[in-house]
């Protein structure tokens, strides 16, 4: 691992506050290493998030918008009207070595108005399927000095289809939720969620289309005995979500729904009394719940997009199948299900992942040793 003889300053920028457990579990991380960092990013406005732990963090972006709250008339023009103001006052806040975006909120206009402080990282945290929209995305990836893509996949569709420079391509792990697993205040389980006896099979977070959770309820027909929990906020319209709800009213365990923003505190509980965790998704380049899902050493079941093969095939972390075939996904959940051993097993190799390949201190290194070779790079 790289080692710091002086203390590098970096500013992490994420505006949108789109991943805060991201940034945060990332900043800490490298600020136990010696990093010099502050987070740009906004007020996270659907609940909590953590601490600054050895880090600055700072309410930079859409300060007006953020008072104004999720429901304010006109939110989203008035955002993006404060968007343009605030990335020009970003000039005058990068007095650093290193700028590292995690997101930019809108990749067409903002490359643009990038503040010329050099070097500059970014990290792909979505890597689209459809190639037009990434190579229209790989445009910012172009202006910066080097791109962190989370799976050797990702990596790939960023050079082949993206356009991005080979030799600005890094690939950098996502790190495992750890801190979730070791919070000093969890919340009991759920008032919700309550009273299950059998087994548990998980769904973790946001609901939206492409994380395929009809596909889940449709599997879940064929898997007795083992209730159905939908934990997360609903990102669909209200009438797809009422035609899921009927769907799994149906299922032969029963099911459970928690459909609000779910913080941090309540983690914990859920995740330790669900037996498997599921991501049946179309499509993804990695996902915060796996790695949630990772920490607390559950049997994972996951379809094999984005980097989650690479889970599986380094690590023997993951049960995977094919995107879409509902009958894998139904003999993947009902074999570990049925099968107490097998869990155990699996979960163990998630949890060994976690604290070894997924580790942060494993994330901040690599991240380090990427920003030592750029400031090597510029002063040569």
């Amino acid at each position: 691992m790289a080692t710091i003889i002086t203390t590098v300053r970096v500013k992490l920028v994420d505006p949108s506050a789109f991943t805060p457990p991201y940034d945060r579990a990332l900043a800490a991380a490298l600020a136990s290493r010696g990093v010099d960092v502050e987070l740009l990013t906004s007020r996270f406005l659907h609940g909590p998030v953590p601490a600054a732990d050895g880090y600055e963090a700072t309410e930079f972006f859409y300060r007006r918008s953020s008072e104004r709250g999720l429901e304010a008339r006109m939110r989203l023009p008035f955002k993006m009207a404060e968007h343009l103001t605030d990335m020009r006052r970003l000039r005058s806040a990068l007095d650093c070595d290193i700028v590292h975006y995690q997101w930019l909120t809108v990749p067409g206009i903002d490359r643009h108005l990038l503040p010329p402080k050099r070097p500059r990282v970014i990290t792909a945290h979505y890597i689209p399927e459809d190639d037009r929209q990434l190579a229209r995305d790989g445009r910012i990836y172009g202006e910066m000095d080097a791109v962190i893509a989370h799976s050797r996949k990702g990596a790939g569709r960023l050079v082949e289809a993206g356009g991005v420079p080979e030799e600005k391509v890094h690939v950098i792990p996502h790190g495992s939720l750890e801190y979730l697993a070791a919070l000093p205040d969890e919340a009991p389980l759920p008032a919700e969620l309550e009273g299950a006896e059998g087994p548990v099979v998980l769904f973790f977070g946001l609901i939206r289309p492409y994380k395929g959770l009809d596909l889940l309820i449709e599997a879940m027909a064929d898997v007795p005995g083992a209730e159905l929990w939908v934990v997360g906020n609903s990102r669909i319209p209200d009438q797809e979500l009422s035609r899921l709800r009927v769907a799994a009213a149906a299922l032969p365990g029963g099911d459970r729904w928690v459909t609000r923003f779910v913080d941090d505190r309540e983690i914990p509980a859920i995740m330790r009394r669900a037996d498997v965790l599921v991501l049946p998704y179309r499509e993804a380049e990695q996902s915060g719940v796996l790695y949630a899902g990772l920490a607390f050493g559950k049997a994972i079941v996951a379809t094999a997009v984005g980097g989650f093969g690479e889970v599986a095939a380094d690590h023997r972390a993951l049960s995977i199948v094919p995107p879409g075939d509902v009958e894998a996904l139904s003999s993947a959940i009902s074999r570990l299900v049925s099968d107490r051993s097998a869990r155990d097993e699996l979960g163990s190799r998630a949890a060994e992942a976690a604290r070894t390949a997924y580790s942060w201190d494993e994330i901040a290194g690599q991240t380090i040793e990427l920003y030592d070779s750029l400031l090597e790079g510029a002063g040569s």
